[in-house]
């Protein structure tokens, strides 16, 4: 990987932020703004945040796991860190579009690395309609919610919902049902990346439901659209021997 300047940001977590400080001041360094790669020390959650921040500068990042899990992380070491990121390979992820409409009429759009998640609000299940492009394919799904998983972040909550692993490249997104009741026995799809999902809420107002890109919230919605974004490819690094199209690929042989 091509560089020039490089920034290191660092999670307010005391481990991260104080490797972050070892790490400037040891190697040159510059401003995430001015920088044409950036070094982001920390757990998955702030690699996210640090690829959605510079989403749309198409800058490449490179996580260091000072957090918990790391599995978006290459591994924490303050040696070499020059000749590492030079040698360096790139994963482009295709992020998902949310578009939410609320009760009010009012339309919020949000990106998602990960997924796309609909959440009943109260103790009342959702009741929601699943259509594919123009095709309604579940007309009634009562359920605690649903999502839509990018092959990124098919082991995060997707797997902990018993959806499917997807390698990268895959040209696939998974639909994975969260708690059904009815249809109880659906476990969900896999689908074209270049499908539009749609999710009407039936009895909004009561069965309130809530959506969730990433970690942008919209409450009290009414419809939900979900496809890919093609005008945006962030691009995450790794280490040649743990690279993230393999790490998937591992998950489906973990006991």
């Amino acid at each position: 990987m091509k560089f020039k300047t490089v920034a290191f940001v660092a999670s307010p977590q005391k481990a991260a932020r104080e490797a972050g400080a070892r790490l400037k001041a040891r190697y040159p360094n510059v401003a995430a703004a001015k920088a044409d790669l950036i070094v982001a020390i920390g757990g998955d959650g702030f690699l996210l945040q640090t690829l959605h921040k510079h989403m749309h500068r198409g800058i490449p990042i490179y996580g260091m796991n000072r957090g918990s899990v790391g599995f978006l992380m290459n591994v924490f070491s303050e040696e070499a860190i020059l000749e590492r990121l030079a040698r360096s390979e790139p994963i482009r992820l295709r992020p998902l579009r949310m578009t939410a409409i609320d009760i009010h009429g009012r339309t919020r759009r949000a990106l998602a690395i990960n997924e796309v998640s609909l959440f009943r609000q109260t103790r009342l299940a959702a009741k929601l309609r699943i259509s594919e492009d123009s095709l309604v394919r579940i007309p009634e799904m009562i359920c605690d919610g649903v999502l839509v998983s990018t092959p990124a972040g098919s082991t995060a909550y997707n797997l902990s919902a018993y959806g499917p692993i997807i390698p990268i490249g895959a040209g696939v997104l998974a639909l994975t049902p969260i708690s059904p009741f009815r249809p109880r026995r659906w476990r969900g799809a896999l689908l074209p990346h270049t499908t539009a999902i749609t999710f009407d809420v039936f009895e909004p107002g009561e069965r309130s439901v809530s959506a969730v890109a990433d970690y942008t919230e919209v409450r009290d919605i009414a419809r939900v659209v979900v496809r890919e974004d093609a005008t945006v490819m962030p691009v995450l690094l790794f280490d040649p021997e743990h690279n993230l199209e393999q790490r998937i690929i591992n998950e489906q042989y973990l006991p």
